[in-house]
């Protein structure tokens, strides 16, 4: 629910804040005056009027403007806030300012409760806040699938849970359905290069692929032989050192024997030696495993002196290969096997008859939930039918005709369904789609009467109607109104309107006026409060010579 809306520098208000309440709420006042302003400015601070008619509602001359409403929470907006990790307050608070930048350039920023919001999150968070409604609103009937989504809406939670079936089954589908178009594609381009793909294989195989660690390998093999010379020469240096001795004096191997002998002769005399002598022979132990691991690598860098052409003969086929098919060691085996998976007995067949089972499983399934999707759609088409055939003909189309006509269309993710409304105003035309027959006037009855329908099955927005009772007789402006007030038993409910029949059954009244003041023209809204400033609001709506008393006649059977 609305429970407050600031302006700054919108329009022709200079600065204006009102508190609203549950129930309905009518704003009246002559043409230009600035009601639709408000509404403006609600589809402003709600993610609408971007750019340049985002600009166009500032007040003339302003460098900075603001616009700020205030909602009462419900559960549906807490739970929305929690999803979209903000903080719910007491009341939700949404914000939008400009701020001018350059020249004639504004900057434009919108806030939820402090917090920066995208406007993104805020069309995400808009039908719950509010649903406005315009007279002859035309575009938005003939806006694809809107229709659809009407219906839908109607049919509440069960339609809505066997709608995200359908979404999952069309998905499992589509994936599905891809993978075999790409695999038949696939096969098409392979049975187009048959014989290169042999030679592929022919070349793949004989080089006997088989470890994709192989060329790292030998390249680390090849290194070592390549620097052969230069580590025999480390080998007999550490040799010299470790066990030969240099310039014939005793090597470390030597040394190391003369002290574990002469430790062995002081444990002898001192026990705690011990240890230390342990020690020192495991040292010497160490060393001697050194010398015979060196051994043993000596013997291999002497080994095979063709050993490194046969490598680099090797690496060379390897590197060759993977220049011309642009893949990696790994990526030739994993191709090598693919041509032979491809080329062999069966090539293509195993892996499209499991596709295709797999797209007729998926399909059957999509069918089926899309079926249960349209026995929902059509019980929902029953009940807007029914309902509209009772709230339409009190508003001057007691010879009217509806139906929702549901006809099947390519499967997607919100189902097989076309939905389009058929509309007949008078007796011997023929139904047509409601967007194409029905005039302003009906155009606007029809919304009101669907909005009413759709309000007493889901949400709880604030409903607005800007000027939806325009072009219509007293008597139906009359019908429109008790339906109005009939609505807003149940949704908070706003209406601007010139309909004194109208505003006669409004719960509150505000007036919009505009007055010059030093050459500046100024809106200002106003709350009517008592009964002789609405009685002479409605009288200056009706006109005529009998307005004061048909005005006082509206508000006494108001109050009776």
């Amino acid at each position: 629910m609305l429970t407050g809306l600031l302006l700054q520098n919108i329009a022709l208000i200079e600065s204006l804040e009102l508190e609203f309440s549950s129930g309905f709420t009518v704003l009246t006042g002559e043409t230009g005056a600035g009601k639709s302003i408000l509404l403006d400015a609600l589809d402003a601070v709600l993610g609408g009027a971007q750019g340049a008619s985002g600009v166009r509602l500032l007040r003339a001359g302003s460098d900075r403007a603001r616009i700020e409403a205030a909602f009462q929470l419900s559960p549906a907006l807490e739970q929305w806030l929690i999803g979209a990790e903000f903080d719910p307050e007491e009341e939700l608070l949404i914000s939008r300012e400009w701020k001018r930048q350059e020249g004639d350039r504004f900057s434009s920023r919108c806030r939820l409760n402090g917090s920066t919001v995208n406007r993104q999150q805020l069309l995400e968070l808009r039908p719950l806040l509010i649903d406005l409604t315009v007279q002859g609103q035309i575009q938005l009937l003939s806006r694809a699938g809107q229709q659809r989504l009407w219906l839908d809406r109607l049919g509440g939670s069960s339609l809505a849970e066997v709608k995200a079936q359908v979404a999952d089954a069309w998905t499992d589908w589509r994936v599905a359905a891809d993978a075999l178009i790409a695999l038949e594609q696939e096969q098409q381009r392979f049975e187009q290069e048959r014989a290169e793909q042999e030679q592929q294989l022919e070349q793949l195989q004989a080089a006997d692929l088989e470890d994709p660690d192989e060329q790292q390998r030998l390249e680390h093999e090849q290194d070592r032989l390549v620097h052969g010379v230069r580590l025999l020469e480390g080998l007999a240096l550490l040799f010299g050192r470790l066990r030969d001795g240099a310039d014939q004096g005793p090597s470390l191997q030597d040394h190391f024997s003369a002290s574990i002998q002469e430790l062995q002769a002081m444990a002898q005399l001192d026990g705690s030696l011990e240890p230390l002598r342990d020690q020192a022979l495991d040292l010497g132990a160490g060393v001697d495993a050194l010398l015979r691991s060196l051994d043993q690598y000596g013997l291999a860098l002497e080994s095979d002196p063709d050993h490194l052409e046969r490598i680099q003969d090797r690496l060379s086929v390897l590197k060759r290969l993977q220049r011309r098919y642009g893949l990696d060691l790994a990526g030739l085996i994993l191709r090598r096997d693919d041509l032979l998976h491809r080329l062999g007995a069966e090539g293509f067949a195993a892996d499209l008859a499991r596709l295709h089972q797999d797209e007729n499983d998926r399909r059957q399934s999509r069918d089926q939930a899309n079926a249960a999707l349209h026995r929902e759609r059509s019980n929902a088409a029953e009940a807007l039918e029914a309902s509209l055939l009772e709230l339409l003909p009190p508003m001057g189309l007691a010879n009217m005709r509806f139906k929702v006509d549901l006809t099947p269309c390519d499967p997607a993710d919100h189902g097989a369904d076309a939905v389009q409304f058929l509309f007949s105003a008078n007796p011997g035309q023929p139904m047509a789609p409601l967007t194409e027959v029905a005039s302003g006037g009906e155009m606007s009855r029809f919304l009101l009467a669907l909005k009413t329908t759709l309000a007493a099955v889901d949400g709880s927005s604030t409903l607005l109607f800007d000027e939806i009772d325009a072009g219509v007789s007293g008597r139906v402006s009359g019908a429109m109104a008790d339906l109005l007030q009939t609505l807003a038993r149940q949704r908070q409910v706003f209406c601007v309107t010139h309909q004194p029949l109208v505003a006669a059954v409004a719960d509150h009244h505000f007036r919009v006026s505009k007055h010059v003041e030093d050459g500046v023209t100024h809106s200002r809204v106003s709350r009517l409060r008592d009964t002789q400033e609405r009685r002479q609001e409605l009288a200056d709506l009706a006109g005529g010579n009998q307005a004061d008393a048909y005005a006082a006649s509206l508000l006494d059977q108001r109050t009776a």
